[in-house]
């Protein structure tokens, strides 16, 4: 039997195929972060986190809530038990406090060039979840050296 070698632009990774893997990884974390960020916010404002609540909040329906909490639960970031409060674990807690301070880097980063701060808040939202951690850094590095 004869088997053919792979050739060596077979056994490559494709550029391509990476970026967009790793698009939708980050497209797969972007619902996680935006849940917990807005949990911790609902219990900060008001002491507590219910499925209602994010479901108004965030514009879906308290089926699509219920689901990804469920997911959020078998993750490992949040506790809920039905009709109770949502809470977050630490590591749901970590994962929030990461993503708003991704979210506040890349908001005061284009503040920073000029863009009007209600516009910089709601691109930063769709940016901050695509954002590699070095142009974080960079951002970062350019706001804390401006001054």
């Amino acid at each position: 039997m004869n088997r053919a070698v792979a050739s060596p632009a077979k056994t490559r990774p494709d550029p391509r195929r990476i970026r967009i893997q790793r698009t939708r990884e980050e497209n797969a974390q972007e619902t996680a972060q935006d849940y917990v960020e807005m949990i911790a916010e609902l219990i900060s404002s008001t002491g507590e986190a219910r499925v209602t609540d994010l479901a108004r909040r965030l514009g879906v329906t308290h089926v699509t809530v219920n689901r990804t909490i469920q997911r959020l639960r078998r993750d490992g970031l949040v506790t809920a038990l039905p009709y109770r409060s949502i809470f977050l674990t630490a590591a749901g807690q970590r994962l929030s406090e990461a993503s708003r301070r991704r979210h506040e880097i890349v908001s005061e980063f284009l503040r920073s060039l000029g863009v009007p701060g209600d516009i910089a808040d709601a691109d930063a939202e769709g940016m901050e979840h695509h954002v590699s951690k070095e142009t974080l850094a960079a951002f970062a590095k350019h706001l804390t050296g401006r001054g």
